[in-house]
């Protein structure tokens, strides 16, 4: 199956009772058995698996050409399930550019566990091989990144991390399987918030790993039946049935990011706009090659570098909202220090160039006359 029929159909089938075309969200905790130890079917206990959950989890791994999807109550969720995969000695190599709340999980949650944590600009190479060691069990990559937009040469990464057996985990939230495919590129696994786009309407929280290598997948399935971070029935309906648009959606992100990004970059109040479809994106031909388009993030500062003016502007916003989160239908302006990255201290956010007159655009889906005079009046 081509791409846009895999949203609809991949790894889906009608449900078996009615025929139903949607899997019904099936609202249980547990099932009968005939016998103990004997259930009527292949479910149990809903911590485990549940029907409707395991639609979204084979949709899942259908879309970024896993062996197995697992769906989680968040993304932070996911990817604390990822590093129960280690243990204290061990080290994880870090993009040095990531969401907040995944740079908490690494350096505040886990810095008791015994687990070394580096962060590292991974275009640097020489400086990434530098660090590895024989204790080095995982490299961690966004791409395109939050919110500063670098990015990482995936199928290059893979190539060291195959060559020192060192698992390579991508977190594809920002460009999602229509716009990269990281397994294929050589990465094990893939890490979504599918709170953003692969729900794409601001209505649940969710998050999933996919994973090549289904003994991997295995391993990960019983660290998250064990520990309990699984997604609800309803929460997996939302997200399947968001999955299914994401081809339309995902494009009308793109025609309307790239318009924002240009409008911005020739505006006369905006320094800097990090968008990887300018050409003069510092990471433009690492985009156009392992990626099928630039998506709808884009972030700007302002000449007058001042504070103030990047809070004035948001405050401005009429179509645009001020909130966290992204990958909506809905455009949603941020602004970093304040909201989502405030949780990385403010020595290591201006050394990744996180400024305080950052600001941050999920580009939505509307039209794109009607955001761009929106962005036009806040300036003002």
């Amino acid at each position: 199956m081509k791409f846009n029929t895999k949203v609809i159909h991949g790894n889906q089938h009608h449900e078996e009772v009615t025929g139903a075309v949607m899997p019904p969200v099936f609202q249980t905790s547990t099932y009968a058995q005939t016998s103990p130890g004997k259930p009527v079917g292949d479910y149990e206990y809903s911590r485990a698996a549940n029907p409707t959950r395991q639609a979204l989890e084979d949709a899942l791994a259908s879309i970024e050409n896993g062996a197995r999807g697992l769906a989680f109550a968040s993304g932070l969720a996911a990817t604390d399930c990822l590093l129960r995969m280690f243990k204290a000695g061990d080290e994880i190599i870090a993009m040095d550019d990531l969401y907040g709340g995944t740079y908490r999980l690494f350096t505040r949650l886990y810095k008791d566990s015994g687990i070394k944590f580096h962060f590292v600009d991974m275009n640097d190479f020489d400086t990434f091989q530098s660090l590895i060691n024989e204790n080095t069990k995982l490299v961690w990559v966004e791409t395109p990144t939050n919110p500063l937009m670098k990015l990482a040469d995936i199928a290059e990464i893979a190539k060291i991390t195959k060559k020192h057996n060192i698992l390579f985990a991508v977190d594809n939230t920002f460009a999602t399987p229509y716009l990269q495919k990281p397994l294929d590129l050589g990465a094990d696994i893939v890490m979504h918030s599918a709170t953003k786009y692969l729900g794409g309407h601001s209505d649940v929280i969710a998050g999933a790993l996919i994973i090549k290598d289904k003994d991997l997948g295995d391993e990960l399935h019983f660290k998250q039946f064990a520990t309990g971070g699984t997604l609800g029935p309803m929460d997996s309906f939302l997200v399947l049935r968001g999955i299914k648009t994401l081809h339309l959606r995902v494009q009308r992100h793109c025609e309307n990011g790239e318009k924002v990004a240009n409008f911005l970059a020739n505006h006369p109040e905006v320094a800097t706009v990090y968008y990887p479809g300018l050409p003069d994106h510092p990471f433009h031909e690492i985009a156009k090659k392992q990626m099928s388009g630039f998506g709808g993030m884009v972030s700007f500062t302002f000449k007058s570098g001042k504070k103030e003016d990047a809070i004035s502007f948001l405050e401005k916003l009429k179509v645009f909202t001020l909130a966290e989160s992204l990958g909506g239908v809905e455009s949603l302006a941020n602004h970093p220090t304040l909201m989502t990255h405030a949780s990385i201290p403010e020595d290591k956010r201006k050394e990744i160039g996180i400024t305080d007159d950052l600001v941050r655009l999920s580009v939505g889906v509307e039209d794109i006359t009607d955001l761009l005079a929106d962005l036009e009046q806040a300036f003002r």
